[in-house]
């Protein structure tokens, strides 16, 4: 989202403490890569934790080669058991709705509730 973009940059990363770690493992957009690649070399933070990229693939990304990087695939729910958990909270969460019941865990924007029907 336009709101977000660079949402970490040099001014929120400045606001770290030289022994911080950033992790990024929602999107790659939300931090400015240039930013972080500076406060990195400089030791201004510790280190840093990524699974997204502002480019994917990350192709040469000049982070790719740091020491202070750990570097992930963004892969969290990939494996079959959280694939079936997903697939099954899914199915629980029809058929709660379709009984007139209100699956409050399963439902991430709530502000629905008032528009919604089952038809």
């Amino acid at each position: 989202m336009p709101q977000t973009k660079h949402l970490i940059n040099r001014r929120t990363l400045s606001l770290m403490k030289p022994t911080a770690f950033l992790i990024n493992t929602a999107r790659g957009g939300l931090v400015c890569e240039v930013d972080l690649l500076d406060a990195l070399q400089a030791k201004r933070i510790a280190g840093a934790g990524l699974d997204v990229f502002e480019t994917e693939p990350p192709g040469d990304n000049p982070l790719l080669q740091l020491d202070n990087v750990l570097l992930t695939p963004h892969t969290a729910g990939v494996d079959l058991k959280s694939r079936d958990d997903m697939a099954l909270s899914a199915a629980q969460a029809i058929v709660a709705l379709h009984r007139g019941e209100w699956p409050a865990e399963q439902i991430v924007n709530p502000e629905v509730r008032e528009r919604f029907r089952w038809t």
